[in-house]
C-alpha cells in the first residue's frame, strides 16, 4: 500500500518537481520533491540536499523540515536513512564513477518528504502584496537572519539564497519563512568561516563578487541575504529572461 498519494504539482525547476501530497494513514498534507538521480551531476545535487538537511541535529523553525527521504530505483523504493540497504553507496558510486546508476527505462529518483508551505515562495508571497509593509519586512528579515546564522553554526553554507528558494508557511501567529533548496549547499567539517569554495554557483543577481572570482566563503550567503533584504524593502523586481516571471531583485 502506498504511503503517500500525490494530489497536484505545485512547483517545477531545473533540479526537480515539487508536489502536494497526502499521507494516506494520517491524512496530513505534505510536500514531496522528486529529484532525478540517473546522471552523476543530478545525483550529486540530490545527495547534497539530503546531507545538508540530515546534518542539522536540531531543527530550526525557519529551515524547511525534512521528514524522510526515499530512493526510487525502478519499482523499488528504499528509505535513504537505512544504510544497510546500500542506497547511499548506489548514489555515491554514481557520482564517483561518472555514469548512470540505472538503466534509462528503470529510472532513479530521490523523493524528499517535507513540511508543506501553503504560502508558496517568498517571491510570490511578497509580490502579491504590492504596497509597503514594514512590519512584514522586519518579520521576514529577522526570521531569515536567524535561519542563516543557524545553518552557519551547524556547518552548512547554502550558496543559492534567493526569494524563490524561501518558502512561506501560514502559522497561527502569522507567516513564517522557511529556507529551502539545498542542492548547491556544502556541509563543512569545521567552522564555516575557514572554508573556501572554488566553484562559482548560484543565481547571478545574488552572487557576491568573490563567487564570480572562484574563492567564496560563507560570507557569500550574507551578501545574498543583503540583496534579498534590499529587494524586499524596496519591492525591486526584474523579469526572468527564460521564464518571463517577475522576480524580486
Amino acid at each position: 500500500e502506498a504511503k503517500y498519494s500525490i494530489l497536484r504539482e505545485v512547483g517545477r525547476g531545473s533540479y526537480g518537481v515539487v508536489y502536494e501530497a497526502v499521507a494516506n494513514r494520517t491524512k496530513r498534507r505534505v510536500a514531496v520533491k522528486r529529484m532525478p538521480c540517473n546522471a552523476p551531476e543530478s545525483a550529486e545535487l540530490a545527495l547534497q540536499e539530503f546531507w545538508a538537511l540530515r546534518s542539522i541535529q536540531r531543527q530550526h523553525q525557519n529551515v524547511i523540515q525534512l521528514e524522510e527521504c526515499v530512493l526510487q530505483h525502478g519499482r523499488l523504493f528504499q528509505p535513504l536513512e537505512n544504510r544497510e540497504s546500500g542506497s547511499h553507496l548506489l548514489l555515491v558510486e554514481t557520482c564517483l564513477k561518472g555514469r548512470s546508476c540505472a538503466e534509462p527505462r528503470r529510472g532513479c529518483w530521490l523523493w524528499f518528504v517535507m513540511e508543506l508551505c501553503q504560502g508558496g515562495t517568498m517571491n510570490e508571497f511578497l509580490l502579491a502584496r504590492r504596497g509597503p509593509d514594514a512590519p512584514l519586512n522586519a518579520r521576514f528579515m529577522r526570521q531569515l537572519s536567524g535561519a542563516v546564522a543557524f545553518l552557519h553554526r551547524h556547518g552548512i553554507v547554502h550558496r543559492d539564497l534567493k526569494a524563490d528558494n524561501v518558502l512561506v508557511a501560514c502559522g497561527p501567529g502569522g507567516p513564517v519563512v522557511k529556507v529551502s533548496d539545498f542542492g548547491l549547499s556544502r556541509v563543512c567539517a569545521g567552522a564555516v568561516s575557514r572554508q573556501r569554495f572554488s566553484s562559482a554557483c548560484g543565481s547571478s543577481f545574488y552572487m557576491a563578487p568573490e563567487v564570480w572570482e572562484g574563492h567564496a566563503t560563507a560570507k557569500a550567503d550574507v551578501f545574498a541575504l543583503g540583496v534579498i533584504f534590499w529587494a524586499m524593502a524596496e519591492r525591486i523586481t526584474f523579469r526572468d529572461g527564460d521564464s518571463g516571471r517577475e522576480l524580486l531583485g
